[in-house]
């Protein structure tokens, strides 16, 4: 089926093989398939900090650690060249968020060597750790004065918070928003912000209220605190975070942001206020107007705290990420994300002038910066995740996965797709022993957000599929980012609208430049990702085989159920105000009967961001029809899997789903 008159545009390699011969190492020694398995040896670098004396940097390494969970140790790099080095290792105990003392005594850090994550310290150099707090329900998130005496950290405080599970009360909500994804039941809890003496552990809480308080940040000269905060009328119904500022000592905060929207709002994780080096100055990611939820582009805003200015230097149609001040004070450095890219940049707060640091097909996760050196977290489609330096020249510091070399990967590509009048773009990646004129099954996968995008990076999921003879396509249409408000706000209210008919097109496309096997086309994703599934399944009869995952399919039956109750209003109006609208956009669960994909829905059990209602009421529905599925709980989890088994487990469940229905002798829609 022909979606809009689908043309091809383009379809351009976008990272050539160099080097030996494609399946083989430098040596001439066959290389190995990247597997299910291997997706258990991979390791993500984050956080990169330097010393305070700029000779080395910190960094954390997550992985499989003993036993079934996942575990992350803080490492060490010297800027100079020399073998990274672990400073923590225990294989159960988890460490994260490294921050050096300014004069480099020490370096402070999260850990749950206690169960709950506390503040420890340990020698700059490594060595024995000390525990520092003792909060009930733990801590999320700190920062350390400049004289090094005092940090302060976030905290939860409530009548629940600290009870073991066997002794809890019951659990009452008179809030709008009644859960959150990591946090459950949202009952009378709230993140205070407490100054903590370093020395002793003695600690007072600085901030009090019906407000929670978020990334806190030390003025370098020790006088002021910034953090932000949620202080509107019926704040849970209202995207209306703030920047605010209060004396170190506590009091008073003061507003600093005027912006009618979310400043530095935590749930865009795209950081909170930074200082400049002269304390003078506030840099932060401003969103749009909330009615436009998560559509517009997120831009720096500067605020001059002396004369109460606000600028915005640097204003395009992309979403910004992470802003820091260098060292001199005259620029900021952010993230910037492009179509299928995200670059470092930096921006000039007077001019407004962007130069970007790194180009090319490539995707930027964190950096670092002290004076005139600059490190960066960024991969590439061959590539998880390294820490490079950047400056004097681009060279490697620190790779968690020097193994792959010895892996078999398979290539992406660049496709666009023209489709009512819009360019789609895609990534592509063919099996890697695909022959000349070979028709491979194609799995179609769908990125969450939906204001998200796939990018030039490490898919291991789409490895795994390359090495098991899958073509694999990622699609990003309307709605996601990268490409400006009107691309992203294209699909705003009209969910399994124009993204629906973007896929579509595109699987038009690779079908008519003979790159797939027409009868063969499964799909998938998770969160939105399983949510366009579910729309997908109702609209496109060439899909044979889907899998769900952590999706919904029937926002009528849901609201309520999740996280959203806010954004679902802001962006559609009340069920009972917007029915019809509720209704279309449930349209995979009243238009059932149209589904012919056998199809595998995956939910985490403890999600509330999407609940496994969404993935139930569908399973029942195509159960209840007839259409041969199967519904997987994942016991414990979040929305964001992390149990190493469940991960290796979801991959191959996949697997297994699309190779018994997607086999050339199965007919479709065959529920033997």
């Amino acid at each position: 089926m022909r979606q809009g008159g689908a043309a091809l545009l383009t379809l351009v390699t976008a990272l050539l093989a160099s080097g030996p011969a494609a399946g083989q190492t430098s040596t001439g020694a066959s290389l190995e398939p990247f597997s299910v398995e291997d997706m258990g040896r991979l390791r993500d670098l984050s956080e990169p900090v330097f010393t305070a004396d700029g000779q080395a940097l910190f960094y954390v390494v997550t992985g499989k650690g003993d036993g079934d969970a996942q575990q992350s140790d803080l490492w060490r790099v010297p800027w100079d060249g020399g073998e990274p080095r672990a400073l923590t290792h225990t294989g159960v105990a988890s460490e994260w968020s490294p921050q050096p003392s300014d004069d480099g005594r020490f370096i402070a850090y999260l850990t749950d060597a206690s169960d709950e994550s506390q503040l420890w310290l340990m020698p700059t150099g490594g060595g024995a750790g000390r525990r520092v707090t003792n909060l009930p329900g733990g801590i999320s998130d700190y920062t350390l004065s400049p004289d090094g005496l005092s940090a302060l950290v976030v905290a939860e405080v409530g009548a629940r918070v600290g009870q073991a599970e066997d002794a809890q009360s019951p659990i009452v909500i008179e809030r709008f928003q009644t859960r959150e994804d990591g946090r459950d039941w949202l009952d009378d809890r709230r993140q205070h912000l407490f100054r903590v003496t370093l020395a002793t552990g003695a600690m007072v809480q600085i901030t009090h209220g019906d407000y929670d308080h978020w990334a806190p940040r030390w003025s370098p000269d020790g006088t002021r605190i910034a953090f932000i905060s949620k202080r509107c009328a019926e704040a849970d119904r209202h995207i209306c975070s703030d920047v605010y500022v209060m004396p170190a000592e506590g009091g008073e905060p003061t507003r600093i942001s005027v912006h009618e929207g979310g400043d530095a709002d935590p749930e865009y994780d795209a950081g909170g206020p930074e200082w400049s080096p002269d304390s003078r100055r506030l840099v932060w990611v401003q969103g749009g107007d909330e009615r436009l939820t998560w559509y517009a582009p997120f831009q720096l805003a500067v605020a001059d705290l002396e004369t109460g200015r606000i600028d915005h230097p640097g204003w395009i149609d992309r979403w910004f990420y992470n802003p820091h001040w260098t060292s001199d004070g005259r620029s900021i450095l952010a993230m910037v994300e492009q179509d299928r890219d995200t670059w470092l940049a930096r921006i000039d707060p007077a001019t407004g002038a962007i130069e970007y640091l790194t180009q090319g097909p490539r995707f930027a996760s964190a950096f670092a910066a002290h004076g005139e050196r600059i490190a960066v977290l960024d991969s590439d489609p061959r590539t998880p995740a390294r820490l490079d330096a950047l400056t004097p020249y681009r060279r490697v510091l620190a790779d968690a996965n020097p193994w792959l070399a010895q892996r078999r990967l398979a290539e992406m590509q660049d496709l666009a797709v023209e489709h009512d009048g819009v360019v789609i773009q895609s990534l592509l990646t063919l099996p890697h022993d695909a022959q000349p004129g070979a028709r491979p099954p194609l799995i179609v996968r769908l990125h969450g957000g939906p204001v998200y995008q796939y990018s030039h990076e490490f898919m291991p999921d789409w490895q795994v599929y390359a090495a098991q003879g899958y073509a694999v396509l990622g699609v990003n249409p309307r709605g996601s980012s990268g490409r400006g408000q009107a691309f992203a706000q294209a699909q705003m209210a009209n969910w399994g609208g124009p993204d629906v008919a973007d896929v579509s097109a595109s699987i038009t496309h690779v079908i008519d430049a003979g790159l797939v096997d027409p009868n063969r086309i499964g799909i998938g994703g998770w969160s939105y990702g399983g949510i366009l599934t579910d729309y997908m399944i109702v609209s496109d009869p060439r899909i044979r085989a889907a899998v769900s995952g952590a999706g919904m399919g029937h926002f009528l039956g849901g609201y309520g159920v999740d996280q959203y109750a806010r954004d679902y209003e802001l962006e559609l109006g009340t069920p009972w105000d917007q029915p019809d609208l509720w209704r279309r956009l449930s349209r995979p669960f009243y238009e059932v009967r149209k589904v012919t994909a056998p199809t595998l829905f995956l939910c985490a059990e403890a999600d509330s961001n999407v609940p496994c209602t969404g993935a139930q009421q569908m399973y029942q529905a195509l159960r209840s029809v007839g259409t041969p599925t199967r519904l997987v709980v994942y016991p414990g989890e979040n929305h964001g899997l992390v149990t190493p088994s469940h991960i290796q487990d979801r991959m191959q469940r996949q697997l297994d789903w699309y190779g018994r229905w997607l086999a050339p002798t199965t007919p479709a829609g065959d529920g033997s």
